[in-house]
């Protein structure tokens, strides 16, 4: 659920859900961005892309699952977004290059490859002051360069994405959290999938959490990819890709404990 204005989302949330219930919601807004075709009127946001080559430091090896490159996807330029995500970034990586298994051959050569493995996506960090363009090796999937212009938005979690124990709710009314929020806010439910999206929360029309909790809470959403036909990328029917990090990581800065969901419907 995305708002170009946070007083509205207050506002929104307590009429629907109630004063308490709705300042509990409103609670759990974070910060993100719509990702768009950059245009002269809407100007590239740092070096965000979608598609082309990735942005690697010399000497950056190629990651690979089992031998098999991975294809590399988009990159966000978290400098020029640190300044709308403010404490929400609590490290500032420079570029991130996102990367998934998705090799340009006929599935029968790779099929005996775990593509659920955590090798088989990964999130690589860069100095954009010493970042170079690094085209993809054979066989993986190249895919044309689109930039970005980041629009700053305040998100909240769609229906999928919240706990019994995140919001008040009428236990005779509702089987859980995730009940009310799809009765009450009706038309802003979550069923929004279909953009590319970075951080804040992930947009889903899926009867599951993408955002997986931990003793630490809730995972940090890096990106959301939707299916695609300009760039020429999909996943399944209407299928949707997201990248998630675990709180304390993210704040760490490991990027090696990212996970990749796919969804489709």
């Amino acid at each position: 659920m995305r708002f170009d204005d946070s007083a509205v989302l207050h506002r929104v949330c307590t009429e629907r859900l109630g004063d308490k219930a709705g300042r509990q919601f409103a609670a759990m807004a974070r910060r993100g961005f719509r990702l768009i075709p950059a245009t002269d009127e809407a100007p590239a946001t740092g070096l965000s892309r979608l598609g082309g080559s990735a942005l690697l430091e010399p000497g950056t090896p190629w990651p690979v699952l089992d031998g098999v490159p991975l294809s590399a996807y988009a990159v966000l330029d978290t400098d020029a977004l640190a300044a709308w995500l403010g404490d929400e970034l609590p490290v500032r990586p420079g570029l991130l290059n996102f990367f998934h298994l998705d090799p340009d051959i006929p599935y029968e050569e790779y099929r005996e490859l775990d593509v659920y493995a955590p090798e088989a996506w990964r999130v690589v960090p860069a100095d954009p002051a010493r970042a170079v363009e690094t085209a993809a090796p054979e066989p993986a999937r190249r895919y044309p360069l689109r930039l970005v212009h980041a629009v700053g938005v305040t998100m909240l979690p769609d229906c999928w994405d919240v706990e019994d124990d995140d919001i008040e709710f009428d236990g005779d009314r509702h089987w859980g959290a995730t009940s009310l929020i799809l009765d009450a806010m009706d038309d802003l439910n979550g069923n929004t999938a279909g953009s590319h999206c970075a951080f804040g929360w992930p947009d889903t029309s899926y009867a599951s959490a993408v955002t997986g909790r931990d003793a630490d809470g809730p995972a940090v959403h890096l990106l959301q990819l939707a299916e695609d036909a300009e760039l020429g990328w999909g996943w399944g029917d209407a299928g949707t890709m997201y990248f998630t990090i675990p709180a304390r990581a993210f704040a760490e800065g490991d990027f090696g404990e990212v996970q990749a969901i796919g969804r489709c419907c």
